[in-house]
C-alpha cells in the first residue's frame, strides 16, 4: 500500500453524498437558450467571433481566446446567436458579464469532428493545442487553462503526475460518479497527460476512502499501467492542490511556489476525462458532469449538463420546491456560493448545483465577536492564523496581512464552519484579497505612468542639450569665420565692415509704397471683420440670452476699434510723406 501523510487542520462536515449516487449520470432535455459567458476561467475573458442572427452548430467556435491566459468557448448546441450581451453571471455578488446567447434549434447538429487516436504518436506540442483550442480550463477549481498547466517548460523536468479525484466537499458527486461510469475514458486520459508531460515515473490517483465503488471502477484499469490508485482518510479539504501533494508525496511547497516547480503537476478527473474527449474524439468542452442535490428536490442525482444551461432548467427537471428551499448554492456548502437568481448559466467550473432545505442549512445567524478561542487555527489545513487575518482584513493592513500569506489561503471555509461566534471568516478574506489585487494593479499602472513621465522627461532634456550644443557648435563657427576675416582684410576690414551692414539695412527698408500697400491690406482685413461682426450681431436669434448679445456687441465694437486705428496709422503715413515730399521740393 502506498503511504500516505495527514495534513494538518481539516474538518468533518456530514458529507450527504448518498443522495445523488441513486442514479447513473442522467441527460437533460436541451434548453429552449443557452448562455455562455465569456469568462469561465482564470485570465482574459474570450472575444467574441460571431453575430447576432449567425447560426452555428455544435461544437462550433464562438469566441476565440485573448491572450495567453485565456481559452476559446464553443456552441453547446446548434442554433442561433440570439444576442451578445451583459447578462448575470455565477458570482456571489449577482454581477453581469458579456455572454452570448444562443436559441436552440433543437437538432443538435455537431460540426465535422474527428480525433486522434494513436495520440502516442503526436508530439506533446500538438496535442497541447488541441487541449488549448477546446477550450479546457481546471474543472475542479478556479478554471486555471489547462494547456497552460502542461506546458512547464524544458527547464522544468515532471516527475510526478497527480490525478485529483478527492472530491472532498460535501454533498458533491459529480467525480464519484464520473470515476464509476467513465474510468476507462479516464485512464486514457491519463495516457495523454503522461505523454505530454514526458511520462512521468510516479502517476498518482489520490481518492478519499469514502468512494469504495470508484476505486473498484478503477483498479481493473491501472493494471500493469504504471498508475497507483492511492486511498486515504477522508478529510476536508483534502482536495486541495497543496493538500493533495503533501497527502501524497510528503512535500510541503513553499508559499508562492507551483507544483511545476517542484517537479509536479496536479490535474483534476473531471478536466482529464474533457482531455480524453478532446484529444481522442476531437470534441471541445461543452457539458460537464453536474451534481444536482439538496432535500428541496425530489430528484437527486447527477447529469450531463450542457455548458451556458440556466439553473432553472435543472432544477425544473429536478421536481425543486421553491417553498422548502432555504437558498440556492453554486459549488459545495464550504466553498460554494448563493445565488442571486436561477437563471444564471452552469459553466466549466460548475460542479454542483445545491437546493438545500432549511433543516439542511439553516439561514446565517448573525455574527457575534471574536471570542479568541482558537478553532479556527486549529482547523485551517494551510497552517495559518485566521484570527489574525481576520483582525488585518478588518483594519485593511494589507502590508501584515501579506506578510501573514493570506493569498496561502484556499478559501476552505474550515475556519468559519468551526467558528463558534458564527464569523463570516471566508468572506473577510476574500474582500482582502480582491483589495490587495485592485492596490497591485494600480500601483502597476501609476508606475508604468511615472516611468513614461520620467522618459518624456529625459527626452526633453537630451533635445534641450542637442539644441545648446548645436547653438554653441554655431558660435564657435561664426566666431572663427570673424576671425579668419580680420586676418584675411587687415586694418580697413571694420570700415568695410561697417560699410557692408549698413548696405544690408538700406536693402531691408520699406518703401513708402509698401508701407502704404501694407497699411490698406490692415484697413481691408478690418473692414471685413466688422462686417462679418456685424452680419452675426444681425442673425442673433431673438431667444439668445442677453449674455450671447453682449459677447457678439463686443466683438464688434473690437473690429470698429481696429479699423478705426488701422485707418488712422494710414492717415498718419499719407501726411507724414507729403510733409517730406514738401520739404524736398524746398
Amino acid at each position: 500500500m502506498t503511504k500516505t501523510w495527514v495534513t494538518p487542520g481539516g474538518v468533518h462536515p456530514p458529507e450527504n453524498k448518498h443522495q445523488s449516487l441513486t442514479l447513473p449520470i442522467g441527460a437533460l432535455p436541451i434548453p429552449e437558450k443557452l448562455l455562455v459567458p465569456l469568462s469561465q476561467h482564470i485570465g482574459a475573458p474570450a472575444n467574441t467571433c460571431v453575430k447576432v442572427g449567425q447560426k452555428v452548430l455544435k461544437g462550433q467556435k464562438i469566441a476565440d481566446a485573448t491572450g495567453s491566459v485565456s481559452v476559446p468557448m464553443h456552441a453547446p448546441t446548434s442554433g442561433t446567436i440570439s444576442a451578445i450581451e451583459d447578462r448575470p453571471i455565477a458570482h456571489s455578488s449577482g454581477m453581469s458579464a458579456p455572454c452570448i446567447e444562443i436559441t436552440s434549434d433543437g437538432k443538435d447538429n455537431w460540426i465535422d469532428h474527428e480525433g486522434i487516436a494513436d495520440f502516442e504518436h503526436s508530439s506533446p506540442q500538438i496535442l497541447t493545442k488541441i487541449i488549448a483550442d477546446a477550450g479546457i480550463a481546471g474543472m475542479g477549481g478556479a478554471g486555471f487553462p489547462s494547456a497552460i498547466k502542461l506546458s512547464p517548460g524544458h527547464q522544468r523536468p515532471i516527475d510526478t503526475l497527480i490525478i485529483n479525484a478527492t472530491e472532498c466537499e460535501p454533498y458533491i458527486t459529480a467525480d464519484d460518479s464520473a470515476i464509476r461510469e467513465r474510468a476507462a475514458e479516464i485512464i486514457e486520459g491519463i495516457g495523454i497527460l503522461s505523454h505530454i508531460l514526458g511520462n512521468p515515473s510516479n502517476i498518482l490517483i489520490g481518492i478519499e476512502d469514502n468512494k469504495p465503488e470508484a476505486i473498484a471502477a478503477l483498479q481493473p484499469h491501472v493494471a500493469d499501467s504504471g498508475i497507483s490508485v492511492v486511498s486515504f482518510p477522508t478529510k476536508y479539504p483534502s482536495g486541495g492542490e497543496k493538500q493533495l501533494i503533501f497527502i501524497l508525496t510528503g512535500k510541503e511547497l513553499p508559499s508562492g511556489t507551483l507544483p511545476a516547480e517542484a517537479g509536479m503537476v496536479c490535474i483534476n478527473i473531471g478536466t482529464t476525462y474533457a482531455i480524453k474527449r478532446a484529444v481522442v474524439n476531437g470534441e471541445p468542452l461543452i457539458s460537464r458532469v453536474t451534481t444536482m442535490t439538496g432535500n428541496a428536490c425530489g430528484i437527486n442525482r447527477n447529469y450531463e449538463t450542457l455548458i451556458g444551461t440556466p439553473v432553472s432548467h435543472m432544477l425544473a427537471h429536478s421536481e425543486f420546491n421553491e417553498a422548502a428551499c432555504s437558498r440556492l448554492v453554486m459549488g459545495g456548502p464550504m466553498m460554494g456560493f448563493s445565488l442571486t437568481s436561477a437563471d444564471v448559466p452552469v459553466v466549466k467550473t460548475t460542479n454542483c448545483i445545491l437546493a438545500p432545505s432549511y433543516s439542511e442549512i439553516p439561514d446565517d445567524e448573525p455574527a457575534q465577536p471574536c471570542i479568541r478561542c482558537g478553532m479556527c487555527a486549529e482547523a485551517c489545513p494551510a497552517s495559518l492564523l485566521p484570527q489574525q487575518l481576520f483582525w488585518y482584513s478588518q483594519a485593511e493592513d494589507h502590508d501584515r496581512l501579506e506578510a501573514h500569506n493570506l493569498f496561502d489561503c484556499i478559501e476552505c471555509g474550515a475556519c468559519s464552519y468551526v467558528c463558534p461566534s458564527n464569523i463570516p471568516l471566508v468572506q473577510h478574506y476574500r474582500h482582502s484579497k480582491g483589495e490587495i489585487l485592485k492596490a497591485r494593479e494600480e500601483k502597476v499602472k501609476s508606475d508604468h505612468a511615472r516611468e513614461r513621465f520620467e522618459f518624456h522627461q529625459q527626452r526633453m532634456e537630451q533635445a534641450e542639450k542637442d539644441k545648446e550644443a548645436k547653438r554653441a557648435a554655431r558660435r564657435e563657427a561664426a566666431e572663427k569665420a570673424k576671425a579668419s576675416t580680420a586676418a584675411a582684410t587687415g586694418a580697413g576690414s571694420a570700415a568695410d565692415i561697417i560699410t557692408a551692414a549698413q548696405a544690408r539695412a538700406a536693402a531691408k527698408k520699406v518703401s513708402p509704397e509698401q508701407q502704404q500697400a501694407k497699411f490698406e491690406r490692415s484697413i481691408a482685413g478690418a473692414e471685413m471683420r466688422v462686417q462679418m461682426a456685424t452680419e452675426k450681431l444681425a442673425e442673433a436669434a431673438a431667444d439668445q440670452t442677453d449674455e450671447q448679445k453682449n459677447i457678439l456687441t463686443a466683438a464688434l465694437n473690437g473690429a470698429k476699434q481696429k479699423l478705426e486705428q488701422a485707418q488712422t496709422r494710414l492717415a498718419d503715413h499719407i501726411e507724414q510723406h507729403k510733409e517730406l515730399d514738401s520739404e524736398q521740393v524746398k
